[in-house]
C-alpha cells in the first residue's frame, strides 16, 4: 500500500480515525490507498489494520458525510482535494448481525411497538394484541376487540411489575389493558380490557400516549382525533352486564370511557398520531396533511402538505423537532419545521418501490430512522447520505409496521402473519 510508481493522482494518502473503542480502533497512522476504493474497499483495509477473530463491515465519513461511492468521486463531488492527507472517520456498519426466530400469528400483523426494552406489543388482524418477551415467547394475549387490531402501544410501563397497554380497532374503539408482567410460568395469560373507549364514527387507525401523562389519543376513520383518559376514574360507571376476568381473579366491572377531546381539522383518514411531548399532538392523514395540535387549546399550529395520501408519521432527529412521514408513494420525507418560511421537505429517500406503511426514529441518534413498505422492505436510514444504509428483506410479503427495539434491533410484522426481530445494530 505504499503506492511507489504509480501516478500520484491515483493514490490518496488518508488517516483512519474513530470513536469506537477497543478492539475496533486502528494505530493513528497515514496510509497510501488507491483513490478508486470503496467504502467496501475501505472496510478491508480497515480489517486489515484490525486483528479481529472475525471481519467487521464499517462505515466511512469524511466532513461528517457517509461515504457512497469511490473516494475519488466522492471528493470531485465535493471539491475536497485529494493533496492533502485525509481524515476519515469510521464507524460500524448500521446493519443487522443477526435475524431471531420469527414469531408465527395467526392472521397479518397489522402493529407492532417496541418502545419497552423487556417486551414487544403486537396488534393482528384476528383481533388480539400479544405481548412478547422474546421471540417465540408470547407471555400475554389481550382480547375482546371484535375486529382487527390496526394499532397497539404501551400507555403506561413505569413499574416494574405492570404496564398499562392501549389497542385501536377496525371495531370502532379502542381498549386499555392492565397486565401484571410479574406473573410467572410458561403458559399464556389472557387478559381482558379494564376499559373499553367509545366515540369514533369509524375505524380507528392509530394510538398513541402521552409523554409522561395519563392519557392517549387516537385518529379515526372519521378523520377526526380523540384524546382520551387511561386512569379507572370512579366517576365513570360500568357496562351493564359486561365483566373482566383476569388469572385468578374475581370478575371486574368494564368501564367504559368517553373522548375528553376532539380535535377536527383533517378532512379525510387519520392514519397515524403520534404524542411526543406533553401538551402537543403530531398527526398525518389521507388529505396529504402533517399537523400539530395544541391539546390545550384544540388548534392545529403548524400544517405541513406532501401531495400524497400519508399512512405514518414520526417525531425525532436533531432537537426532537424533525417530521418524518411516508405514505402513497416510495417517498420518506423529512420535513424541519424550525427553518421559517419552509414548508418543503428538507430530505426524501426514494428507494422503495411501493407505499410506505411506517417510519420510526431512533431514539438516541439525531441521524438514524427507518422506513417500512408494502415492497416487503424495511430500510435503515442515515441524514448524511441519500442511500439506505441496510436494507431488510426478512418478511415474504408486505412489511405493514416496524420499530426500534432496545436500540439495537428492529421489529417489524407483516402480510405473511410474522414478527420478525432482526437484531445486533450498531448505532454510533
Amino acid at each position: 500500500m505504499n503506492g511507489e510508481g504509480e501516478d500520484a493522482s491515483k493514490v490518496i494518502h488518508v488517516k483512519f480515525l474513530t470513536k469506537l473503542d477497543s478492539p475496533f480502533k486502528v494505530p493513528v497512522t497515514s496510509v497510501v490507498i488507491p483513490s478508486s476504493v470503496t467504502r467496501l474497499g475501505l472496510s478491508s483495509i480497515v480489517n486489515s489494520l484490525l486483528t479481529l477473530e472475525k471481519p467487521e463491515a464499517f462505515d466511512f465519513l469524511i466532513d461528517g458525510e457517509l461515504i457512497r461511492m469511490s473516494l475519488e468521486q466522492f471528493l470531485l463531488a465535493k471539491g475536497i482535494s485529494a493533496e492533502r492527507t485525509l481524515e476519515i472517520e469510521y464507524i460500524r456498519a448500521v446493519a443487522p448481525r443477526k435475524e431471531e426466530k420469527p414469531s408465527l400469528h395467526d392472521d397479518w400483523v397489522s402493529a407492532v411497538d417496541g418502545s419497552s426494552p423487556r417486551f414487544v406489543l403486537t396488534g393482528c388482524y384476528d383481533g388480539l394484541g400479544r405481548i412478547w418477551s422474546s421471540p417465540g415467547s408470547c407471555t400475554h394475549i389481550l382480547e375482546g376487540h371484535t375486529g382487527a387490531i390496526s394499532s397497539i402501544a404501551f400507555a403506561n410501563s413505569e413499574g416494574a411489575e405492570g404496564v398499562t397497554v392501549a389497542t385501536a380497532s377496525k371495531d370502532r374503539t379502542l381498549r386499555l389493558f392492565k397486565v401484571d408482567t410479574a406473573e410467572s410460568g410458561d403458559s399464556t395469560t389472557r387478559v381482558g380490557a379494564y376499559k373499553i373507549l367509545r366515540g369514533h364514527k369509524a375505524s380507528v387507525a392509530s394510538v398513541a400516549a402521552q409523554k409522561y401523562g395519563s392519557k392517549v389519543c387516537s385518529g379515526s376513520w372519521d378523520c377526526t382525533i380523540n384524546v382520551w383518559d387511561s386512569n379507572e376514574s370512579t366517576s365513570e360507571l360500568s357496562v351493564p352486564g359486561k365483566k373482566r376476568k383476569g388469572n385468578n381473579q374475581a370478575e371486574e366491572p368494564q368501564l367504559e370511557g368517553e373522548a375528553e377531546t376532539t380535535l377536527v381539522g383533517h378532512t379525510q383518514c387519520v392514519s397515524s398520531v403520534v404524542w411526543p411531548e406533553h401538551d402537543v399532538i403530531y398527526s398525518c392523514s389521507w388529505d396529504h396533511s402533517v399537523r400539530r395540535w395544541d391539546v390545550e387549546t384544540g388548534k392545529d399550529s403548524l400544517n405541513l402538505y406532501s401531495g400524497k395520501a400519508l399512512n405514518t408519521v414520526d417525531v425525532g432527529g436533531e432537537g426532537s423537532a424533525l417530521v418524518a412521514a411516508g405514505g402513497s408513494d416510495p417517498i420518506l420525507r423529512v420535513w424541519d419545521p424550525r427553518k421559517p418560511g419552509t414548508s418543503a421537505p428538507v430530505f426524501q429517500f426514494a428507494s422503495h418501490s411501493s407505499w410506505i406503511s411506517a417510519c420510526k426514529w431512533h431514539k438516541s441518534s439525531w441521524f438514524h430512522l427507518l422506513s417500512a413498505s408494502y415492497d416487503g422492505k424495511i430500510m435503515l436510514w442515515d441524514l448524511r447520505t441519500a442511500w439506505p444504509l441496510s436494507i431488510i428483506e426478512t418478511h415474504k410479503d408486505k412489511v405493514l409496521c416496524a420499530d426500534w427495539w432496545k436500540g439495537d434491533s428492529v421489529v417489524s410484522g407483516g402480510a405473511d402473519s410474522n414478527l420478525r426481530i432482526s437484531s445486533g445494530i450498531s448505532i454510533s
